[in-house]
C-alpha cells in the first residue's frame, strides 16, 4: 500500500517549495488539520503524485481550472509553483487564452492580472 501522506507531502514540496508547506504546516491548527490531511493524500498524493502527465501539464491545467473556476485565492499561489514546474509564462498565457474562450473573458481578464502581478514579483524577487 503506498503512503499518500508521505508522497503528497514530498510532491507538495516539490511543486510548492519548502518555504510555502513550512508555513502551511507551521499555521495548521487542530480545526484545519483534518482538511490539510485531506488535501495532502488526495490532491498531491492521489493526483498530482500520477506519471500519466507531467508536473508543468498539471500546473496549466491547474492554473486554467482555478481561473476558470474563479478560485482566484490560490490562483497566485500555483503561478508561483510554476518555478518547480517548468510552466513557462508563455504555457500560462496558452491556459489562460483557454480560460477566455470555454469559462469566460472576464475570468480570464481578471487571471491574467493576477499573473502579471505574480510574476512581476516573481521577478523582483530573483533580482539580487
Amino acid at each position: 500500500m503506498v503512503d499518500l501522506t508521505k508522497r503528497g507531502m514530498a510532491i507538495r514540496r516539490k511543486v510548492l517549495g519548502d518555504a510555502h508547506v513550512d508555513r502551511a504546516e507551521a499555521a495548521k491548527t487542530d480545526f484545519d488539520a483534518p482538511f490539510q490531511a485531506l488535501i495532502t493524500d488526495a490532491a498531491w498524493g492521489h493526483v498530482w503524485a500520477r506519471d500519466t502527465i507531467s508536473l508543468r501539464e498539471r500546473s496549466m491545467l491547474t492554473i486554467a481550472l482555478l481561473a476558470g473556476l474563479g478560485n482566484d485565492h490560490e490562483l497566485a499561489m500555483h503561478i508561483r509553483a510554476t518555478r518547480h514546474t517548468g510552466a513557462s509564462e508563455a504555457d500560462v498565457m496558452e491556459a489562460l487564452l483557454h480560460v477566455a474562450i470555454y469559462a469566460g473573458v472576464p475570468r480570464a481578464n481578471h487571471a491574467i492580472k493576477i499573473a502579471k502581478e505574480t510574476f512581476a514579483a516573481m521577478a523582483k524577487e530573483e533580482t539580487p
